[in-house]
């Protein structure tokens, strides 16, 4: 099946033509325009309450087993509350399978079954190679449905995953999950009791 944008330097290469590298530290992320773009992206598709009066940012990979751990964690927490906007920032930095998984993803987003999608990924266990990626997705919706989706779409999909890398990178964020929340910013995985402080204070 074919890739497209399989390396994470390409994402970084069509980031910086957008611009969004020049942002030197997280707190000046928060300082210029950009805070609404990394909490309110009108493309990053939204879990949990889409009116909710906290964002919680996520940016994750497909093939982490912190992410994979996490997201049921993350998944009740979104429910039990009914107040959180879980704002979803697809970032493969795992390879190729990565970017297959991330792809075909925001292709079902199209389709109207992002959910669907990233729910099947996350709850699979081990490693994601591209045959197993294309089987979970297909339990939803044809893999090459989706793929096809993300390519009529990819004006829109390009872009959101270069400003998803370049976000990331300009929050000096080294892997997945890493989150932010409110005006704050963590990188790693958070037990429950620091996601539901962090979620506290953004209210405060």
């Amino acid at each position: 099946m074919p890739l497209r944008n399989p390396h994470r330097r390409a994402f970084l290469a069509q980031a910086s033509a957008l611009g969004v590298l020049g942002m030197a530290t997280p707190r000046a992320l928060f300082a210029q325009e950009t805070a609404d773009l990394i909490r309110f992206d009108p493309d990053a598709p939204v879990l949990g309450n889409p009116e909710g009066d906290v964002t919680l940012v996520e940016y994750f990979d497909y093939q982490c087993g912190f992410c994979k751990a996490m997201h049921p964690v993350i998944t009740d927490l979104v429910q039990q509350d009914g107040n959180i906007r879980l704002v979803l920032k697809d970032w493969p930095v795992f390879g190729v399978a990565s970017v297959y998984a991330a792809q075909l993803a925001l292709g079902a987003a199209s389709l109207g079954h992002y959910a669907e999608v990233n729910h099947a990924l996350m709850d699979t266990r081990g490693e994601l190679g591209f045959d197993v990626i294309a089987d979970i997705v297909s339990g939803i919706v044809p893999a090459d449905d989706a793929m096809a989706a993300y390519d009529a779409d990819r004006a829109r999909w390009d872009p959101l995953l270069a400003r998803n890398a370049a976000q990331a990178e300009a929050f000096g964020f080294i892997g997945t999950p890493s989150f932010v929340i409110g005006a704050e910013q963590f990188g790693g995985a958070m037990e429950r009791p620091a996601l539901e402080a962090a979620i506290a204070a953004a209210r405060a």
